[in-house]
């Protein structure tokens, strides 16, 4: 409202201004003839800095200091001449623009009473009892004004960088403005949609569902309810994404709905994850529902969470009547209390490994039969708490061919014995025929008759061993051949007296397989029958040493001794002797290599491999 429209106010009486002083269009106030502050609206309070309730009973000059000198003349003018003063435009400062000057406009219209009859009609005419003030600071008008636009700005700035989709429509679902977000989202301007139904727009224009179930929406929130709800919208590319959508209603004053504010989240990405939580959550029901061992999650309660169907059919249950079971119930009734002791024990400190290790677990069916488990547990955590997952196997079966196999081993244990202990009696058997035969024989016979048996009696040896020791896959050889060097002394006891033999133990134990030690018996005997026989030929006795030792996988035998030694044209293998002609052939049966020392006696090396080709 411009200042020189105001008519002349001069004849209305103070009280007729009251409906003046609610006006939010120019500032007003009612000075009275000392020039304070009666009445003021809230507008001009603003334009002056100072609140209403600070005005009301101040001096201008009180108010406005560094104003006064300015405005107090004028005003007192009017008061003395009672002639209004229009549109002035007065410069000064005030304390709502601090440091800097204000533009005012502003009139001062005189108040007067009404005619008195005691006085002249001129001074009747010109009693001032009040000023009534109308005033415009301009300066701080355009200030507020660029703040105002500085915070419309602001606010589309804001707005622009969410990636939040905000809309504002009109009541009856007219797009009065959008931020960048949903505009960029579909590839349009704001000019492209503004003034449109918001349901005709570009992002829901796709389907008729879709905009049939957003002008409901509309409806509602016109109607003050708020409407949210989460559905796809079309984009660049007529793609879709999910977003969370809500319609607000806007109120004015009176409680009116002014606007609608339309906003939403981009949801896609939380849609997806939900969609694959909910795939994978299938995923493990299938896999859980299917696995044929029992599984079983229970509480710290030990009640039943989750199961699945074999630990249901295992136990001889439905599913609604094992999850009404404590784990409890699933054990033998005898055995509940302590089972109960070692739960809680558990809970205490969980960590997976097998309730029952080292003990026989047994569990009952609904019917009370009892059966054999393997049970392993699972410490899971969860918000709620710490939750134990049971793998529970029936073991019956498995049980039964334990069982089984145990009768067999021991049939079979006890035919490998009586195996053993016959083929031992049996080569027993031989070498005695073998000595009786050689009884009848003359000496130079005989010998040959006594060699037989010496390799007959190494062989039983070897049986023997395996029977004494219960062990069917090896042998000990510093045993083996402790045991057969003193089986051939006594073999040889006409001249082994003045030998003496000395067996060197191993660092390692060496072990000899069933297919090595045969071998490995008979070569030993060769040897040392051979230095038992020549080695000491015109000598008054003798030393053979014997020593075995073990480098990773190597086996090493050596067979000394400090004899008269080998003839130089003596080759294994190439004589007539049988002894000489087997021993290659027992090597070769160990798959190792013999090495024929010469110099002071004779020194044999033997070297072979457990169970592989010798490199």
């Amino acid at each position: 409202m411009a200042i020189s429209e105001q008519r002349d106010l001069t004849g209305l009486k103070a009280g007729a201004f009251d409906a003046l002083l609610g006006t939010e269009e120019i500032g007003i106030a009612i000075l009275d003839t000392d020039l304070r502050y009666r009445e003021v609206n809230p507008l001009l309070a603003k334009f002056n800095g100072v609140s209403v309730e600070d005005h009301i009973g101040q001096t201008v000059a009180e108010v406005l200091p560094t104003l006064a000198p300015v405005v107090v003349p004028e005003l007192n003018r009017v008061l003395e001449t009672g002639t209004p003063l229009r549109d002035l435009r007065i410069t000064g400062q005030t304390p709502s623009l601090k440091g800097q000057d204000s533009l005012w406009e502003a009139s001062y219209l005189p108040i007067v009473e009404p005619a008195n009859d005691n006085l002249s009609s001129l001074e009747s005419e010109r009693h001032v009892t009040g000023i009534l003030v109308l005033a415009i600071n301009r300066s701080l008008e355009q200030e507020l004004e660029r703040a105002k636009e500085e915070s419309h700005q602001l606010q589309r700035r804001i707005l622009d960088s969410l990636f939040t989709f905000v809309g504002i429509l009109s009541p009856d679902g007219v797009l009065i403005d959008a931020n960048r977000a949903p505009l960029e989202a579909a590839g349009v301007s704001l000019e492209d949609v503004m003034g449109k139904r918001f349901w005709d727009c570009i992002w829901w224009n796709y389907s008729p569902a879709i905009q049939q179930q957003l002008r409901n929406a509309v409806i509602r929130a016109g109607a003050g309810e708020t409407v949210r709800y989460d559905v796809p919208v079309r984009t660049v590319g007529d793609t879709r994404i999910t977003i969370d959508f809500m319609i607000t209603p806007l109120l004015g004053k009176e409680g009116e709905v002014t606007h609608l504010v339309a906003s939403a989240n981009d949801i896609s990405e939380r849609k997806s994850r939900e969609t694959e939580l909910i795939l994978s959550e299938k995923r493990f029901r299938r896999v859980f529902d299917s696995t044929a061992d029992g599984l079983v999650m229970i509480n710290e309660y030990g009640e039943v969470m989750l199961a699945n169907a074999s630990m249901a059919n295992m136990f001889g249950y439905t599913m609604s009547e094992l999850y009404n079971c404590t784990v409890e119930d699933l054990i033998p009734a005898h055995k509940r209390p302590q089972h109960r002791q070692d739960r809680m024990r558990y809970q205490e400190n969980p960590v997976p490994r097998a309730m029952g290790a080292m003990r026989e677990l047994m569990a009952s069916r609904k019917d009370g039969s009892e059966f054999p488990v393997e049970i392993a547990l699972t410490p899971l955590q969860f918000p709620e708490g710490t939750r134990v997952l049971a793998t529970v196997v029936d073991i019956s079966i498995q049980k039964q061919i334990q069982a089984s196999l145990i009768k067999a081993l021991k049939e079979k244990t006890s035919l490998l014995n009586e195996v053993h202990h016959r083929v031992k009696n049996n080569l027993q058997v031989v070498s005695s025929l073998l000595s009786l035969q050689a009884n009848s024989l003359p000496d130079e016979l005989a010998e040959h008759f006594q060699e037989s048996q010496s390799r007959v009696k190494a062989m039983a040896l070897m049986h023997q061993q395996l029977y004494e020791h219960k062990t069917y896959e090896s042998i000990g050889a510093a045993k083996y051949i402790s045991e057969l060097v003193a089986l051939i002394q006594r073999s040889h006891s006409g001249t082994s007296g003045r030998v003496e033999t000395r067996l060197i133990q191993p660092e390692i134990e060496v072990y000899l397989t069933m297919d090595q030690a045969l071998p490995f018996g008979l070569l030993l005997n060769e040897l040392l029958t051979n230095s038992m026989k020549h080695a000491f030929k015109g000598l008054d006795g003798g030393e053979i040493t014997i020593s075995l030792q073990k480098l990773q996988n190597i086996t090493t035998v050596t067979i000394e001794d400090n004899g008269v030694g080998i003839p130089e044209d003596v080759e294994l293998g190439e004589t007539q002797s049988l002894g000489f002609q087997l021993i290659p052939g027992l090597v070769d049966q160990l798959e190792g290599k013999i090495a024929l020392i010469r110099g002071q006696g004779t020194r044999y090396e033997i070297c072979f491999e457990a169970g592989g080709d010798l490199e």
